[in-house]
């Protein structure tokens, strides 16, 4: 699947309150749910030694996911395509890397 039809798909499912005009909530998920994929990766090291086990990435899994669904609301609240979001964000990448800057800090180097 590809992310416009993604985008277009999953704002089907997104029932908040001012979908449509309201950015924050979107925001608010993100980092919640970013937050839950850092916890399962911090449990592996507390509990598992550091070792991932098929259950654990597929909850991972699952988590990502749900990051991808916040992304994707955030980006249509903000009128953004994400597809044009990770095009974007690949440029720059390989930009930083063509000049020698992908390690480094600076969101303009």
């Amino acid at each position: 699947m590809d992310l416009k039809t993604y985008q277009k798909e999953s704002r089907k499912t997104a029932a908040y309150p001012d979908a449509g005009k309201n950015f924050i909530y979107p925001t608010l998920g993100l980092a919640g749910e970013s937050g839950e994929v850092a916890d399962k990766i911090k449990k592996v090291i507390r509990d598992k030694g550091g070792k991932l086990d098929k259950e654990t990435i597929f909850e991972i899994e699952k988590e990502l996911g749900d990051v991808l669904w916040y992304l994707s609301q955030l980006a249509t609240e903000l009128k953004l395509d994400l597809e044009k979001v990770a095009k974007t964000n690949l440029e720059k990448l390989f930009s930083r890397q063509k000049r020698g800057k992908i390690q480094g800090s600076g969101d303009n180097r």
